[in-house]
């Protein structure tokens, strides 16, 4: 049976733990790269018979891992793929502060994870599989509207989500060129009820003026559930018209 291949990063909780579940089944290959590994959903690829492996890394260092999935994947017999899909899905946010009183290593943290690290894998993953010409390959980018519009207090997040969108085109410029080049896309997921919205309600009010807003989302019931964030997102990864817009929106 040819494998499916996923490379999904954050996938421990929440919205990737979510679409990593999603992902398990008999003719999967899933690589999840985590700050932790998940015990759970190593029982649950096991009880679908499914194939998964579960990397502890740290993405805010990510030169280490992008040379380890390079290696990795020129280790794999494409022939034995019915695909190949990168989802980088890691982000942070750094606290809910004006820039101009924001912890520098904080910062760079968010920008490492959130741009840095998708820049490198993506990288590694298109250079690996560039031979890999029977094989449809795909690279998703979970970006976010806050890419898009600017928030006060949350100058990284903002910066590192636009950059991913902005980076993201210049891939499909790339790949669009090559005669079996990657269909990518930078794709907002919406609001969804993760740690981050927590976060972002429980900020200082003083520091952080839109806190209210996000804590009136939670009040009025408008926050997506992981688990139906990531069967949007999925499906979304699955249409035939996949990457024709380089950046996009779930909601749209």
């Amino acid at each position: 049976m040819q494998k499916n291949l996923t490379i999904l990063t954050g996938a421990s909780r929440g919205m990737g733990l979510a679409m990593a579940q999603q992902l398990l089944a008999p003719d999967a290959l899933l690589l999840c790269i985590s700050r932790q590994t998940n015990a759970a959903l190593q029982q649950q690829a096991a009880d679908r018979g499914a194939e998964l492996l579960q990397w502890q890394a740290d993405l805010s260092v990510p030169e280490p891992v992008a040379e380890r999935l390079r290696d990795w994947l020129g280790a794999l017999k494409p022939e034995e793929l019915a695909s190949a899909t990168l989802i980088n899905n890691a982000g942070v946010i750094s606290a809910l502060t004006p820039l101009r009183v924001a912890d520098a290593s904080d910062l760079a943290r968010a920008l490492r994870v959130g741009l840095e690290a998708p820049m490198l894998l993506s990288a590694a993953f298109l250079a690996s599989t560039q031979s890999w010409t029977q094989v449809p390959r795909k690279v998703l980018n979970i970006s976010s509207g806050l890419g898009r519009r600017a928030m006060a207090s949350s100058a990284s997040y903002c910066a590192a989500k636009a950059g991913m969108d902005h980076f993201t085109r210049c891939l499909a410029l790339e790949e669009a060129l090559l005669p079996h080049g990657a269909r990518v896309c930078s794709l907002a997921p919406g609001v969804i009820d993760t740690d981050m919205q927590v976060q972002l309600r429980s900020a200082d009010v003083t520091l952080f003026p839109d806190q209210g807003g996000f804590a009136a989302l939670k009040d009025k019931g408008q926050l997506t559930s992981p688990t139906d964030a990531a069967q949007r997102l999925l499906a979304f990864l699955n249409r035939s018209d996949f990457g024709a817009e380089p950046v996009a929106d779930v909601r749209s």
